[in-house]
């Protein structure tokens, strides 16, 4: 079994409303790269990495004098292959591995007719729990799905526990005024006392802020404060300063800042990501020393379809320290790409895939549906805010949304009348 070709389409996939965050938005829509690895024997192999278009496109194709006859069973030569760690800081290709990866491992789980679980150790778990992610949401296409006001975040909280069954909720912030989101989140906390919580500003938070912050919630069911500000030092010094558990998925994501980490601790928590530690192996290798060094793990999100998801999924079936519920941004999303669409929660929890490799297929039509979109709507600035045109994120923030403003922003409703009918 040899690769034979790659193939890579980009699609855009509606989300049921923007999602807002501290550095921008989802405009209504993620964008993704559908990648495809078919071997001598007709097998297919599915990867999938964010952000799209013509330059991610290539950047898959010119993979291929790279990997056109390579043996798909051989995943850890491709770390050197296509992200030697000199030679990226050139051209740093962390995230085409991790797509390369997903589709070698599914490859080769079909080939044996195995789940990729299996193939990684064997699963410990049939089910992964995960978190609710909760944004503050500009309205959608039909006027609804705004979160902006503390009813109607704690509404939507309440909404997605009833729908999904989640017990744990994350509410991704940084996107107005610190004392404001605190009096949400504290809200969220007071309206389901059962449940637990984490708060994840992406950093935009000063080390003062951050520290006030901390003392606030140190009453309340934490899980943990994700990234409250940006850096090892800083970091460090907020946990210096408070009980609460931090956690990051921005300042170790690799295996030299997950060392300094810990020689010298300043995140209890490390959120592994499979697109951004560059594949499952990875993550897998990672959880091992965060456990023998007593760090909590936990499986981070990064905007997924339905082939991410399964490698997340797998991820959390294989480790063992595994306590925290998974992130997700999933339950956002309309639609997938994958057949039967969007895979469902019971009680809060996914079911492993079971059959080989992966556990996915592709909807063909759906793929060409949403290639199609992507093809007339194009791609969005992620790190721009459709309601505040010249802001730019600066870490430390200091310029926040103001909650008082209500409704579509006009360069939303630009982006709205774009979409076919």
């Amino acid at each position: 079994m040899r690769i034979a070709d790659i193939r890579a389409t980009t699609v855009t996939v509606p989300l049921e409303a923007p999602l807002r965050h501290s550095n921008g938005a989802h405009w209504g829509r993620f964008v993704r790269t559908i990648v495809e690895i078919e071997t001598s024997n007709g097998l297919i192999g599915l990867g999938e990495m964010g952000g799209g278009g013509q330059g991610a496109e290539q950047a898959i194709l010119a993979l291929k004098p790279y990997l056109l006859g390579h043996d798909p069973a051989a995943v850890e030569t491709l770390r050197f292959m296509i992200a030697n760690p000199t030679a990226s800081l050139y051209n740093n290709r962390t995230q085409l591995l991790a797509a390369v990866e997903f589709a070698c491992l599914d490859l080769l789980g079909q080939h044996v007719g195995l789940p990729v679980h299996d193939l990684l150790g064997g699963k410990v778990r049939d089910e992964v729990e995960f978190a609710s992610y909760l944004f503050y949401r500009y309205p959608g296409r039909d006027g609804s799905g705004e979160v902006r006001t503390i009813d109607q975040l704690v509404d939507e909280a309440k909404a997605l526990k009833a729908k999904h069954g989640f017990r744990v909720h994350k509410l991704k912030a940084g996107v107005f005024d610190t004392d404001y989101e605190l009096a949400g989140y504290r809200a969220l906390a007071q309206a389901l006392p059962e449940d637990r919580f984490r708060y994840d500003p992406n950093g935009a938070l000063s080390v003062e802020a951050s520290i006030r912050f901390a003392k606030a919630i140190e009453d309340l069911p934490n899980d943990y404060l994700e990234d409250p500000v940006y850096s090892l030092t800083g970091m460090r010094r907020v946990r210096e300063n408070t009980h609460v558990p931090l956690a990051t998925n921005t300042v170790v994501v690799n295996f030299e800042q997950l060392a300094a980490n810990v020689l010298d601790p300043a995140v209890d928590v490390i959120l592994l990501d499979t697109t951004f530690w560059g594949g499952i192996r990875p993550c897998i290798r990672a959880a091992g020393i965060c456990e023998a060094f007593s760090l909590g793990v936990a499986v981070h999100s990064s905007g997924e379809l339905g082939i991410q998801l399964a490698t997340m999924l797998h991820l959390g079936a294989v480790v063992p320290n595994l306590v925290f519920a998974a992130d997700a941004h999933y339950h956002h999303l309309t639609d997938d790409i994958v057949t039967g669409g969007l895979r469902p929660y019971v009680d809060g929890k996914m079911a492993v895939p079971t059959a080989p490799g992966l556990g996915v297929t592709l909807d063909r039509d759906k793929v060409a549906e949403y290639a199609e979109l992507y093809r007339e709507l194009g791609g969005y600035p992620y790190d721009r805010d459709p309601g505040r045109p010249d802001w730019y994120p600066l870490l430390p923030n200091t310029s926040y949304a103001d909650h008082t403003v209500e409704g579509v922003p006009d360069a939303l409703a630009a982006e709205y009348a774009r979409w076919p009918s």
